[in-house]
């Protein structure tokens, strides 16, 4: 089956896609650095969507990185990358959006500039070539090694300067302004950040100094949505993506907990929806069943009564081990599959990372959920944290078969995912532990946990965590590692060709005083 085919297939099984007469508006083509699937399960990604379709004057249609035998056809061919609602190259839209979500997909988004026929610097574009904007989680947290790629960033919550972005490309397609005046002039707002407009000095792999140049503010300040019932909403519900024709619903953004390790709860403040604007959203949608999104679900003040709203299914991904989980769990109806997230084994660990929940909570929480017929608990630990001991790893497998003794009924999968210090974290500056200690700790919970019955055992695989760790990490001169990972997609191969150490990023601690790719970030 080919592209086009693929995508007719697929538009067919959608609802809520919109299709525009694209003359005289502003045409944008919403792209993420991922397949289909992974993409149309994205709320960010299906609200922004929505936001720019509701606008009588702007047209908004999707791309997505090609399923591997599509590619192959592509290259083979020569053939530019096209969108979805209309099937045109990327190069004949206004504006090329990214929506990046995940730091291993910065590779993806060269890709596809190249796989549109568009030249990946700035430099080498002209007012032909359509405006390469990006937003999303990976790139509100460090935008620096894709920095040089795109003529504007927009981090934060994408409702505030989407509108304004928009009005501007209406002033460079349609009344004739030059494109250098309406990014500058963006500039000066919360939530734009035009990287042409800002020089960094190295001295090595080191950052010694930062200059805004004229007209731009020496820091970019993060616009935050302070009334969530105004947030984005689902958009096109389908059958192929991790939900299956599930509509999601944002109750909560942010985090009340700030783990140590964790992005979403350091740089996101709290904010809270409304019950009575869920449940307006529940009436006005076609969809049976509804997913509802938040960091810590537990926490929402109306999730009870969520709960028991009749005639919905709903989904929850993740529950907080905790007495206030305890009440909720026989509302969880015929729930198959839960997740409690420990992150550590010891109380010790949980205490430094500032995960504080107590071994008798998430036993008690573990017991309750077997009672109530769960077929799969799954379990979330992180390994190579900072001051992790082995200790700290056999007490994984002690917790976990503590678990297993309370009940011989479904299963236990345990999930690990590697430590990634992440930016404007406590954790920041922080290094990864090397990869010889990360094998003897997974090796010490596998052959732990092999006599116990019924307890699975996946794990992130250990190079990927580290190339998240370079671009997580990273500066502007990671860029030149991302565009010869289009023809080495070894990344540590890539570093070596650019004359990179990955380890000064990856395997080091920062210094107290020592300038941060991403400092420039409020």
């Amino acid at each position: 089956m080919s592209l086009r085919e693929k995508i007719k297939k697929r538009l067919s099984r959608e609802r809520g896609t919109v299709f525009k007469d694209p003359g005289g508006k502003v045409s944008v083509c919403l792209v993420y650095p991922d397949t289909y699937h992974i993409g149309m399960s994205n709320l960010g990604f299906q609200g922004i969507y929505g936001l720019i379709n509701s606008r009588r004057d702007c047209l908004c249609e999707r791309a997505f990185l090609p399923d591997q035998e599509d590619l192959e056809e592509l290259t083979k061919r020569d053939s530019p990358l096209i969108s979805y609602e209309s099937m045109r190259p990327l190069g004949e839209f206004d504006v090329i959006a990214f929506s990046v979500s995940f730091e291993n997909n910065f590779p993806d988004v060269l890709r596809i500039l190249r796989m549109a026929h568009i030249p990946l610097r700035p430099s080498d574009r002209n007012d032909r070539h359509p405006l390469i904007v990006a937003g999303g989680m990976a790139i509100t947290s460090n935008p620096e090694p894709l920095a040089e790629f795109f003529d504007l960033i927009m981090p934060g919550d994408g409702e505030l300067p989407v509108p304004l972005f928009l009005d501007a490309v209406k002033e460079w397609r349609f009344k004739g302004a030059r494109k250098e005046e309406i990014l500058k002039d963006l500039a000066r707002n919360d939530g734009f950040y035009v990287p042409s407009g800002y020089e960094v000095s190295y001295d090595g792999e080191r950052i010694i100094n930062r200059k805004n140049k004229e007209g731009y503010p020496e820091k970019i300040k993060i616009p935050l949505l302070k009334d969530l019932d105004h947030g984005v909403k689902h958009s096109v519900l389908t059958p192929e993506t991790e939900f299956s024709d599930m509509h999601l619903i944002e109750v909560m953004r942010g985090c009340p907990w700030r783990c140590r390790f964790c992005l979403t709860g350091n740089l996101i403040p709290l904010r809270i929806r409304s019950l009575n604007s869920v449940i307006d959203e529940i009436k006005d949608s076609t969809a049976s069943r509804f997913g509802i999104i938040g960091s810590s679900l537990t926490d929402y003040r109306y999730i009870k009564e969520l709960l028991q709203f009749e005639g919905v299914d709903f989904s929850i991904t993740s529950l907080r081990a905790s007495p206030k989980t305890a009440e909720i769990i026989s509302l969880l109806k015929n729930k198959k599959s839960v997740s409690i997230a420990p992150e550590a084994g010891s109380e010790r660990l949980r205490g430094l990372i500032n995960k504080n929940i107590k071994e008798e909570d998430i036993l008690h929480t573990s017991d309750l959920l077997f009672k109530e017929g769960i077929e799969n608990l799954r379990l979330y630990f992180m390994i190579g944290l900072p001051e992790e001991t082995d200790d700290d790893i056999i007490g994984i497998v002690e917790l976990t078969e503590k678990i297993r003794s309370l009940s011989k009924r479904g299963f236990i999968s345990l999930s690990i995912s590697i430590f990634v210090p992440k930016p404007h974290t406590p954790f920041e500056r922080a290094p990864m532990q090397r990869p010889e200690i990360i094998k003897k700790r997974l090796n010490i919970i596998k052959k732990g946990l092999k006599a116990a019955g019924h307890v699975r055992v996946f794990h992130e695989v250990p190079k990927y965590a580290y190339m998240q760790g370079l671009f997580a990490q990273g500066s502007r001169r990671i860029g030149g590692v991302l565009e010869e990972m289009l023809e080495e997609p070894d990344w540590k191969e890539a570093c070596s060709r650019r004359g990179i150490d990955p380890e000064f990023y990856i395997f080091r601690k920062k210094e107290s005083e020592e300038i941060l790719p991403w400092d420039f970030i409020e």
